[in-house]
């Protein structure tokens, strides 16, 4: 190794590689020293005092270091919890700017700054038990990479997780199952780009810590909210393991990625890290600098603010914080070439003073950045904090997962009184959460389920959650998940069961992808995807939670293509705006509006038909020639009209066709109670149609 040290300028922070040496710098604004610590392939470790520091960066060059060099730093300085302070230079540090981590924690005593036996400081080396952080070389052939930059309101989102998607999958190689990689193979491209998928939503890639109390039960942290490097990809999800090589791994799949069209978005954790809370381990942030990088109770400041259930809250009202963030969001951007981001809890990060606020820095900053503005911005719009469900607040340039979108359209399909207006407001876009702030329909991101809940198979199988195998006595995950078994708890052989549950199935995809908004699958859905009643996979890193390929429902994926592609290739399911039902002239005959809203028999729903809590039956007619955008071309778009009559009664129900001024003859293309595709048939104006028990059926006009 080498001691040589060049003191230079203060430079970026992190360790940046320039093709004859190393720049290190790190934040510290309490340190009394900085020392770089290089490592060896044999653990050996040598330590260097950064020699400059410039506004609180401690920097130095180091001529000769290259990339594949591990390393850490050791922070001198005050050790007073009371007071916030928490440096200690016997615990080894990861560099808060690593672009690459290798290794990871085995949870050693002398990870912990506290004694829990002595009650007293604890000294002892952490460095052997730590990951170190890595030098990387920066350079990749991106080619001609693009970003493909799909409008939000042609977007097709299907959130993932690199693990699940590609564990089981028969076309991939064993060696690459479970990796960037593997979500690169052609097998997955293939099945993302035949649903029509336009972009993937990564569930947490960036380097994240398996939890010490699920190992100790066996269990592992599978879906990744756990982060402790913002710049990192997460190295196991590496089909290389050497030290960097994660880098290279995830470029290469953004790359192929889009080549195929699909854009990529990270679900990010920027509201906490894994170092929990104030009997937690030290690993970066809590060493380096506490107080700028954590909100302290401000009354006894050995105690963390937690609004994100995890035992920490990032300190967004800190300048260093927010630094922090907007150059991790940068770096994924120009450097990793993704093309969004979903805000896990994000309205940790709008807490000022206490409350969340719209206006509060974080958000002035991602506005004003013209980077990170430019790319997708999606919400979760909550968090465990005070006010922290936040579902149409978020600032114009921002998206939503809509937490009412889900939950209404689970209610009304399994028969709940009183839903139909709300459910009405829902599949059209959310107007009353998102038009107030001017936003438009694609504010909106539609889910039916997620990561965190039942899957689309589950939430027709079960009444109840079965999280037993997560060892907490079933306590843990949402008891009321709006669900419905269809008759049996659980698995059955009984075929009329069945045939309801994969009606039942086909209803949530097609409404999913029909509702005006930007619709999100999960992964799997389309396949039949089960986790057994599970509705809290967070530590089933195992076939309970990965995606079973030998075991795939054909019948729904086709259905899904299906709808999918209704939805691509129709604007009419894809509107840049709301509707306002007024008469939209079409040349011929009187107008009618862009929107009608029509009972079974027909006419249009009165306030009576509305305030009716026992209504479970609805018909919407949506005007191809009232959509008022214009194309790539300036050009007026216009597409055919459709009606989705939706029963979500458990009889049959006939429902007849509106007069001939919507349009003289129409053709059903969907029909959830059709195990397939429907044979073309055409019905005239004022023809009475029959919609199954639980069903929805979409008809075209002819022209």
């Amino acid at each position: 190794m080498t001691t040589q040290v060049w003191p230079g300028t203060a430079y970026p922070l992190g360790a940046t590689y320039d093709g004859t040496g190393t720049n290190f710098a790190i934040f510290s604004e309490v340190a009394e020293k900085v020392e770089l610590c290089l490592f060896d392939d044999d653990g050996n470790e040598e330590r260097i005092r950064l020699p400059e520091m410039d506004a609180f960066v401690w920097h130095a060059f180091l001529p000769g270091v290259q990339p594949g060099q591990r390393y850490g730093y050791r922070v001198h300085g005050p050790y007073d919890p009371d007071q916030g302070q928490r440096c200690n230079p016997n615990k080894l540090l990861m560099d808060p700017y690593a672009k690459a981590v290798d290794g990871g924690i085995d949870w050693d005593p002398s990870l912990f700054g506290y004694d829990f036996e002595t009650q007293e400081r604890n000294d002892d080396d952490s460095a052997a038990h730590m990951p170190k952080s890595v030098v990387i070389n920066p350079y990749f052939d991106w080619g001609s990479d693009r970003l493909p930059r799909t409008p939000y309101h042609k977007s097709v989102i299907y959130e993932a997780h690199v693990k699940g998607l590609t564990m089981t999958h028969p076309r991939i190689p064993e060696e690459l199952r479970g990796t960037y990689a593997g979500i690169a193979h052609p097998a997955i491209i293939e099945h993302l780009t035949d649903l029509g998928i336009t972009a993937i939503e990564l569930m947490p890639v960036h380097e994240f810590v398996q939890d010490d109390t699920l190992q100790q039960k066996g269990l592992r942290n599978y879906w990744g909210y756990n982060s402790i490097g913002f710049f990192a990809p997460h190295h196991e999800y590496a089909s290389n393991q050497g030290p960097g090589m994660a880098v290279q791994e995830f470029k290469g799949m953004v790359r192929t990625l889009h080549d195929a069209g699909i854009e990529v978005i990270l679900d990010v954790v920027y509201n906490h890290t894994a170092e929990g809370n104030h009997n937690g381990p030290t690993l970066s942030f809590k060493g380096i600098d506490n107080q700028a990088y954590y909100r302290l109770v401000e009354d006894d400041q050995q105690f963390y603010m937690d609004y994100t259930g995890t035992g920490n809250s990032l300190n967004v009202r800190q300048p260093q914080s927010l630094q922090l963030i907007m150059d991790s969001l940068r770096y994924w951007v120009t450097e990793m070439h993704v093309d969004g981001f979903r805000f896990d809890l994000a309205s940790t990060l709008a807490r000022e003073l206490h409350d969340v606020d719209k206006l509060s820095a974080f958000f002035d900053l991602v506005h004003q950045d013209p980077i990170v503005s430019q790319v997708k911005l999606i919400a979760e719009p909550w968090d465990v904090g005070d006010g922290g469900y936040q579902v149409g607040n978020f600032p114009s340039l921002w998206t939503e997962w809509n937490g009412k979108y889900r939950d209404t359209v689970r209610d009304f399909w399994r028969g709940e009184d009183a839903t139909v207006g709300e459910f009405a407001s829902r599949i059209t876009g959310s107007a009353d959460l998102y038009q107030h702030s001017g936003r438009r329909p694609v504010a909106s991101i539609n889910f039916v389920t997620a990561h965190d809940g039942f899957t689309i198979n589950d939430l027709v199988s079960y009444n109840e959650k079965h999280n037993e195998a997560n060892g907490e006595g079933n306590n843990d995950g949402e008891s009321h998940n709006r669900s419905w078994n269809c008759g049996v708890e659980g698995e059955t052989d009984d075929p009329e069961v069945l045939a309801l549950r994969a009606q039942q199935r086909r209803n949530f995809i097609a409404t999913l992808m029909l509702s005006q908004g930007v619709p999100m699958l999960l992964h799997g859905d389309e396949l039949g995807r089960s986790q057994g009643g599970n509705n809290n996979g967070y530590c089933q890193d195992s076939e309970l939670t990965w995606i079973d390929w030998s075991d795939v429902d054909e019948g729904l994926v086709e259905f899904t293509k299906l709808v999918t592609h209704l939805r691509n290739n129709h604007p009419t399911f894809r509107r840049r705006r709301f509707f306002n039902g007024r008469p939209v002239g079409r040349g011929e005959g009187d107008p009618v509006p862009d929107i009608a809203w029509l009972t079974p028999s027909g006419d249009l729903m009165t306030e009576e038909d509305w305030d009716a809590h026992y209504a479970k039956s609805v018909a919407v007619y949506l005007n191809g020639n009232g959509i008022r955008s214009t194309d790539e071309r300036g050009d007026a778009v216009t597409d055919d009209c459709f009606i989705l009559a939706f029963n979500a009664w458990h009889e049959d129900i006939e429902f007849t066709l509106p007069s001939s001024e919507y349009a003289p003859v129409w053709s059903v293309v969907v029909d959830t109670a059709e195990f397939g595709p429907v044979e073309p048939n055409e019905s005239q104006a004022g023809d009475v149609l029959t919609v199954k028990g639980r069903a929805m059926v979409v008809l075209r006009s002819v022209s």
